[in-house]
């Protein structure tokens, strides 16, 4: 058998072939620029063999995004639509520009009678669009991820600071009639511990920034490199050090189902008396309830919040108006030069879209030919996993940057095409630490913005190309494992895979051989090769109802060393994984959600 190298996957094909469209009537007419229509509009149709296509900027918009849009397009700025009047709108549009209060439900790409080929979401955030209904229909959605990073960090620092020295309180005294210099007594910021929670774009400009004020700053981030890190004189910790050391708390996590109210009851009990917390990220990464009695106990000093799990939230929200919370109303992208780039950023992305070429910002996934898809289909969900698999596997601190998928396969090179197998493999490696949405269009950008060199190796094998892939094996390079047992001979965090009846298998951890269905969740086990193993862990967690669906033993020689692969329809408790780890036979274990 031979091997074939490849690094490339994204380098002719688009996702939606738009430029050789002729633009189809109705259109509406485009009203200068001064004219821009702020409530709904009366529509006017013009006939045109040739016109350009039309874009529906449903929310307000800066300036120079619109004269990007202008020099391309017929551009009606319609805001303030009603959902009804959007769903009439839509079918003269061939692309539509909102923010965070329009609503892009399943209805608006329904009546879009298939024209509607772009939706751009100008900021960050693709709550408000259906994104199923959208690659239904096959509507490319793009955003602007990046322009707004330095005014989310000033606004992390303007909170940071006015929060220490009691500002708004002060200031909403002042005009109360009031003068008590003695109540509002600050903290300094010099020689505190600021602890970064979330070492990406903005994570980053905040450390900077807060360096630059005295603090030294520690940061958790279980995926940053680093060498990263060190650069700026920040130290990556765990996550319990982080919050337990901490006097200052500065939130810039996603949210994800990992880190929805991950600042709760039991987490604030482990923090340091007094301690103060930002948060420009995500509302849903604090459990509010449990902020309110951490600060009536104490436990928390002083909060500063730009953002809530309800926006806006309710006018008696209790965290709102407690007197040692200051909030803002989701100002983090709120400067003008944000406005203007963001306005850039989803204008540029909105027009090359139009024209048919690949979108690095793209947040679903693009039209697969059918018969491809389904051949592919329980291969990708195996990509998929294998990647959530080995990136869990990889110890916090030690950063993801080389990775390497090897598919084995009887097909010559030119039958084979791997792009959407390499997409969910990036897929998996990223999702489950970040907010990002990665699917064939964007694989490549936001592996390479992370700093993830991802290269791929065919093996060719004799026998029949009926199938069109034998296994596929992921191994990320240069990193610790939180499973010894994971590791290669040859160094990596290393596993692999097949389909077996049209269902995906794991088959291979580090130089282990093991048969577990990919479904549900699984616990990995290094134990002594021993009898009454698979009864003692079955036991366990039978009494605690939780349903075993596969285990697999593999070892190296009898009475030596085995892992055994259990898959699990729950997650189990905590006490449950102590118990496991308390055997003494198992010298490792890991538990893994797919």
């Amino acid at each position: 058998m031979a091997a074939s190298p490849s690094s490339s996957l994204l380098s002719s094909r688009s996702p939606i072939n738009i430029s050789s469209l002729r633009w189809k009537l109705p259109v509406t007419l485009s009203l200068p620029r001064h004219q821009c229509r702020r409530t709904s509009p009366v529509f006017v149709v013009v006939s045109s063999m040739d016109a350009k296509p039309t874009v529906l900027v449903a929310e307000k918009l800066g300036q120079a995004g619109l004269d990007l849009l202008k020099d391309f397009a017929n551009v009606d700025c319609s805001y303030n639509l009603s959902p009804e009047e959007l769903c009439t709108k839509i079918s003269l549009c061939d692309a539509l520009i909102v923010r965070s209060a329009t609503k892009v439900s399943r209805e608006v790409f329904e009546s879009s009678g298939g024209r509607l080929k772009v939706v751009g979401r100008a900021g960050v955030g693709i709550d408000n669009v259906d994104l199923g209904a959208a690659t239904e229909h096959g509507c490319l959605v793009v955003n602007a991820p990046t322009a707004n990073t330095v005014a989310a960090a000033e606004h992390g620092i303007a909170l940071l600071t006015a929060m220490a020295r009691n500002v708004a309180q002060a200031d909403a005294s002042i005009k109360a009639g009031k003068w008590l210099r003695n109540k509002y007594v600050g903290v300094s910021l010099v020689g505190k511990t600021l602890a970064v929670m979330g070492f990406g774009k903005v994570g980053t400009e905040v450390a900077r920034r807060a360096k630059g004020l005295g603090m030294h700053v520690i940061a958790h981030d279980p995926y940053a490199p680093a060498d990263r890190a060190h650069a700026i004189g920040v130290d990556l910790v765990s996550f319990d050090e982080a919050i337990s050391t901490a006097d200052f708390l500065s939130l810039h996590m996603p949210l994800t189902p990992a880190t929805s109210k991950i600042l709760n009851d039991e987490n604030f009990s482990k923090m340091k008396k007094g301690v103060r917390i930002v948060n420009v990220a995500r509302g849903g990464v604090i459990d509010e309830d449990a902020l309110v009695r951490a600060l009536d106990a104490g436990i928390v000093a002083q909060a500063a919040l730009d953002v809530f799990t309800v926006e806006p939230p309710p006018q008696d929200n209790k965290l709102v108006q407690h007197e040692n919370v200051t909030v803002t109303p989701h100002l983090g992208a709120s400067t003008m030069e944000a406005q203007e780039g963001v306005a850039i950023e989803i204008a540029e992305a909105v027009v090359g879209a139009l024209r048919g070429e690949l979108a690095s910002t793209a947040v679903n996934a693009p039209m697969v030919p059918a018969e491809v898809l389904t051949e592919l289909k329980p291969y990708v969900t195996l990509g998929e996993k294998l990647g959530r698999l080995a990136v869990q596997l990889v110890a916090g601190g030690s950063g993801v940057k080389s990775v390497k998928v090897t598919y084995t396969s009887a097909r010559a090179p030119d039958d084979l095409d791997t792009r959407l197998l390499r997409a969910m493999v990036t897929k998996g490696l990223i999702e489950p630490i970040s907010s990002v949405f990665v699917n064939l269009v964007n694989a490549d950008f936001t592996a390479k913005q992370r700093g993830i060199r991802i290269t791929e190796e065919r093996v060719i094998l004799d026998g029949s190309p009926e199938k069109p892939l034998q296994s596929i094996q992921v191994q990320i390079a240069n990193v610790e494992s939180r499973f010894a047992s994971a590791i290669s001979e040859s160094g990596e965090v290393s596993v692999e895979g097949k389909v077996k009846d049209g269902i995906p298998h794991l088959t291979k951890v580090g130089a282990f051989e093991v048969d577990v269905s990919l479904e549900g969740n699984i616990i990995l086990c290094r134990q002594v090769d021993q009898p009454g193993m698979i009864g003692t862990v079955g036991s366990i967690l039978g009494e605690e109802n939780v349903n075993v669906s596969f285990m697999s033993v593999g070892r190296t020689a009898s009475r030596k060393q085995a892992i055994m692969a259990i898959g699990v329809d729950e997650q189990p408790s905590k006490s449950v994984l102590k118990k496991i780890g308390e055997i003494p036979a198992v010298e490792e274990f890991v538990f893994l959600d797919l």
